[in-house]
Parts: structure tokens; C-alpha cells; sequence
């Protein structure tokens, strides 16, 4: 007779890592890793609701503002360009509320993509760089996307018509109150506001409009905003413009700027270069480079290791380095680009 097996226990199972003595299982990882997709989700739910408040805020101002134009023939048509302004103020508010969204919908975008479908086919694990990632999006906080691109996308998906209404309205308050205008040179009187004559108006005007319909068109092919359900960030769909060298294409290189990892070199100073360096290696999987070195104000031989690392690394670095040698001197500096194996590729594609 057989005896079945019993299964192992969860102490037995192999912990992720270790600190003080706590030993974090993988099923308490995954654990924490839930709670984090939930706390994100909530997270950008919250400002997209403020998205609405923005956009509800526009509708209302635009109805009560043509309302009140339109109820007596001698209310001035300077109502409807105040109302244009205030629309365009709370555009801006939008716009800037859209990066934060899309700062938040970005970690979310990024654990559906690396860590949950990939534990759904094969070979069922997270994609290895999605970590490096997300936690650098946690220490060191940007917005995924520009200024210009947030301002670009809610004007087309929102603003822009209620910004032809306005027109619309603003050109019917002119020429058919008080009574229909019944000349151009008529009509061009009637746009003056106080001082400034109706051809100033006018273009200033056309020069407003013209400028919302040149940064709509300039912004359509960004498509770095993950809230808006993109392929994998839009990579599929930001090839058309970029050139075949990864240079940005005319107004996107100013209007769509490229956000890099952040790719940092450590110098270490040290009397124990074989230790360190054994240290680094295992506990990083980092390279390191020996140089020679004087201390000029000692006199002393030292050596300077050379070691280039994430932002990520920085505390684990300094860890290891404390480890064999206390008395070390470590340096750490941003490196402007990185490439090689673990970095960009030297060679370009």
C-alpha cells in the first residue's frame, strides 16, 4: 500500500528575498503585487473622475453663457469670447489632469501587460524588465506623456466642439443682433470690443483658432498615453514618427519628448577591489572595470571601480560595497547614455 504524499508546507516554500530576518514568500508577494494593482486602479479612477469635473465644468459655462447671450438683443457679443477663454483655462486644468491620470494608468498598464498576461501563456512568468520598470516609475515619478500631447488629445476628444460652438454662437450673436447685419464692413464694426477695433478682433480671432487646429493636428500621432488602452505603450503606433535612425520626425522631436530609464555610473574607491568587485558581480550580476589609482591627498595605491547600474541598483550597490569594505568611497553620477549588454544595444537596428 502506498502512502500518499503529503504536500509541502508554505513554510518550505522558497522565499523572494529576505530582510531582517522576514522572509517574503512567493504567495505573499503576489499578494502584495494585488493590492498595488488595486491601490493604482483606484488611484486613476480618482483623477479620471476629475477629468469629468474639468469637462462637465466647460459644458455648463458654455450653456449658461449662450443662454444668457441670446436672451436680449443688447447683451454684448463679449460674453461669448469671455466664456472662450474661461473653456480654454479649464483645458489647460484638464490637460495637466490627464498627465497625472495618465502617470497612474501607466502602472497599471505596465502590470497587465508584463506581470499578468504573462503568467497566462508560455513560459508563465513575468517579463524580466517589468520589475526594473515599475519600481523606477515608484522611486523616481514622471509623467509618461507631454504637456502637449495631454493638451492635443482633450481638445480633440472633448474641446474641440465646444469650441465650434462657441464660434458658432459668437458669429450668429454678431451679425443677427440687435437686427441682422446686412454688410461685411457692417459686421466687422459690431466685433470691436471697447478700444480694439473689429479687424483686431477678428484676427486675433482666427489667430486663436488657428493655433487649436495646427497643435490638434500636431499631436494626433502621439499615442504614448496608456489610458487610452494602446498596444504595449503605442509602441506599434509611434514607427510613423520616428525616423529609421529612433530620431524623433519635425514638431514631435519639441512636442513629443522621449523619456529614457535612468542609466547611472558608480565609481568606487576602494583597498579591497577583489572582494568588492566579487560582491557586486554576485549581488547585482553587474560588470566591473579595475582602473589604478593615487590618493593625492594619502599618497596611497587604491583602485577605482568602474560600475554602470539603474537607478534601482543604487541602494544595493551601496550595500554590497558595505559589506566587504566600509571605508570605501563611492561616487554615483547620471551617465548620459549607456549601451552594451544590459543597456541599449551599440549597434543601432
Amino acid at each position: 500500500m502506498s502512502i500518499p504524499k503529503t504536500p509541502p508546507s508554505q513554510d518550505s516554500e522558497e522565499p523572494v528575498w529576505t530582510y531582517r530576518g522576514y522572509r517574503l514568500k512567493t504567495s505573499e508577494f503576489v499578494t502584495a503585487m494585488v493590492h498595488l494593482f488595486r491601490a493604482e486602479i483606484h488611484r486613476a479612477n480618482v483623477w479620471r473622475q476629475r477629468l469629468d469635473t474639468t469637462t462637465n465644468w466647460a459644458v455648463v459655462s458654455t450653456g449658461a453663457t449662450l443662454s444668457i447671450a441670446f436672451s436680449r438683443p443688447d447683451i454684448h457679443h463679449g460674453i461669448i469670447i469671455l466664456n472662450t477663454l474661461l473653456v480654454f483655462w479649464f483645458l489647460f486644468i484638464e490637460a495637466r489632469r490627464y498627465r497625472y491620470y495618465e502617470l497612474w494608468s501607466y502602472r497599471v498598464r505596465l502590470m497587465e501587460t508584463d506581470f499578468y498576461a504573462a503568467m497566462l501563456v508560455p513560459p508563465f512568468h513575468p517579463s524580466p524588465a517589468w520589475a526594473e520598470s515599475l519600481a523606477e516609475n515608484l522611486l523616481s515619478p514622471r509623467f509618461p506623456i507631454s504637456m502637449w500631447e495631454a493638451f492635443g488629445r482633450r481638445l480633440r476628444r472633448n474641446y474641440a466642439w465646444i469650441f465650434l460652438i462657441l464660434y458658432a454662437a459668437w458669429m450668429a450673436k454678431t451679425w443677427l443682433f440687435p437686427e441682422p447685419a446686412v454688410s461685411l464692413d457692417q459686421f466687422i464694426q459690431r466685433s470691436a470690443v471697447g478700444p480694439i477695433s473689429g479687424q483686431v478682433m477678428i484676427t486675433l480671432g482666427f489667430a486663436f483658432y488657428s493655433s487649436l487646429l495646427l497643435l490638434g493636428l500636431a499631436t494626433i500621432s502621439m499615442t504614448r498615453a496608456t489610458g487610452e488602452i494602446l498596444p504595449r505603450f503605442g509602441e506599434d503606433t509611434l514607427t510613423n514618427f520616428f525616423t529609421p535612425e529612433g530620431k524623433l520626425k519635425g514638431l514631435h522631436a519639441f512636442l513629443a519628448p522621449v523619456h529614457r530609464r535612468k542609466q547611472l555610473m558608480a565609481l568606487v574607491i576602494t583597498n579591497k577591489a577583489e572582494e568588492v568587485s566579487k560582491r557586486i558581480i554576485a549581488d547585482l550580476g553587474r560588470g566591473i572595470t579595475a582602473l589604478s589609482g593615487k590618493g593625492m591627498y594619502t599618497g596611497q595605491e587604491r583602485s577605482v571601480l568602474i560600475c554602470a547600474l539603474t537607478v534601482t541598483e543604487v541602494h544595493y550597490l551601496k550595500a554590497a560595497v558595505n559589506k566587504e569594505d566600509p571605508s570605501a568611497f563611492v561616487v554615483v553620477t547620471a551617465a548620459q547614455e549607456i549601451l552594451g549588454r544590459g543597456f541599449n544595444p551599440l549597434a543601432e537596428e
